[in-house]
């Protein structure tokens, strides 16, 4: 369990700016789901739906909608529980940081530019030019090509691999294994048919507040920059091809893939397993369902499902059509009977 700042609940709800319903005293000594909470811990419940498990558990204390039945114990009531829990546990958890410097066993660059108040991790590789900004913490057997730039407050963890003039903005967390700045996928074929490689000569540009999930790649440009904006969340194992243009607050769910080219505008949120062709735009606040497979542009706001892609109404509407396959099949094949189309035989047969 990570290390916890015991706080009184009426601290941690002014701090949240929210009201305490109950004991104010009561001591937050940790935080825990409801099924392993304590006496100690704060806990989420998400609705009325939890009441009973709630009353049924150990847990101190909890954070709910200011309508659910907590039996008396000492609650901070939020019309946004699950953010404010959120918040709680980032103010609560202290999360161990490595001491600044460089480790010996780390091999860096002699022009790279490594702030003071940074940490380079063991067996880490940072390439000639390269900066890493004030606080950002490169974790073990990382890696930074040359002319990599880390903006302040960053966090990559072991095995990120950053290739050659890709750019990290500030507060950007990278995860285990992340790939940034491969080449894409980009190939013509030459006169005998056979794949000739196109060169992939342009760059990376991460914004500030960017998440990007582990395993997860995104390509450089082929010409001029692949872009992921500002406060995009990817999830695990995505893979965002060359040139494309993901916008601010997108979220992009685990084992998607976005061909060459697409752009993805401001808020959109793109479900696990989505897949688009290249040079496609998919809408602000655009809705891509989980394994939605997009063949053109999605208007901004409209929400889509299935493969091939269809707006949400249509898809309902085919899903249920489908559903009544069967039975029409089977009126069918009895209507066939009574034209003298169709026989027993045949139908046995097929």
């Amino acid at each position: 369990m990570p290390k916890v700042r015991a706080t009184p609940l009426g601290e941690l709800a002014s701090r949240l700016g929210r009201a305490v319903e109950g004991d104010a005293r009561f001591v937050a000594r940790g935080v825990a789901s409801l099924d392993d909470a304590g006496p100690g811990d704060l806990v989420f419940v998400r609705g009325a739906r939890y009441a009973d498990a709630f009353a049924k558990s150990s847990a101190g204390a909890a954070i709910t909608l200011p309508s659910v039945d907590t039996g008396g114990r000492p609650t901070i009531r939020s019309p946004r529980p699950d953010l404010d829990f959120a918040r709680a546990v980032a103010l609560l958890v202290e999360r161990e940081r490595p001491p600044a410097g460089v480790h010996p066993s780390a091999v860096v660059a002699p022009d790279a530019q490594i702030d003071a108040s940074a940490s380079i991790g063991p067996f880490v590789v940072v390439g000639a030019r390269s900066v890493v900004g004030a606080r950002s913490v490169v974790h073990p057997n990382a890696v930074l090509y040359s002319d990599v730039r880390i903006g302040a407050d960053c966090e990559l963890h072991a095995g990120v691999v950053i290739r050659e003039e890709c750019e990290i903005g500030d507060r950007v967390i990278l995860h285990p294994g992340v790939s940034i700045g491969a080449d894409g996928f980009g190939y013509a074929f030459d006169e005998t048919g056979r794949p000739a490689k196109i060169p992939q000569v342009g760059r990376v540009v991460i914004e500030d507040d960017v998440e990007i999930g582990a395993l997860a790649a995104i390509d450089r440009a082929t010409l001029g920059v692949t872009r992921i904006g500002q406060n995009a969340k990817i999830d695990d194992l995505c893979i965002i091809a060359h040139n494309c243009e993901i916008g601010a607050d997108v979220i992009i769910v685990g084992l998607s893939g976005l061909a060459g080219s697409t752009v993805v505008e401001k808020g959109a949120i793109l479900m696990g397993q989505t897949a688009t062709t290249g040079h496609l735009r998919v809408g602000e606040r655009a809705f891509l369902g989980g394994r939605a497979a997009v063949h053109k542009d999605v208007p901004a706001g409209v929400h889509v499902w299935g493969a091939p892609a269809m707006e949400q109404r249509a898809w309902h509407k085919s899903m249920a059509a489908l559903a009544r396959l069967p039975e029409a099949l089977r009126r069918l094949r009895a209507v066939e009977r009574m034209l003298g189309l169709r026989s027993r035989r045949s139908e046995d047969d097929a």
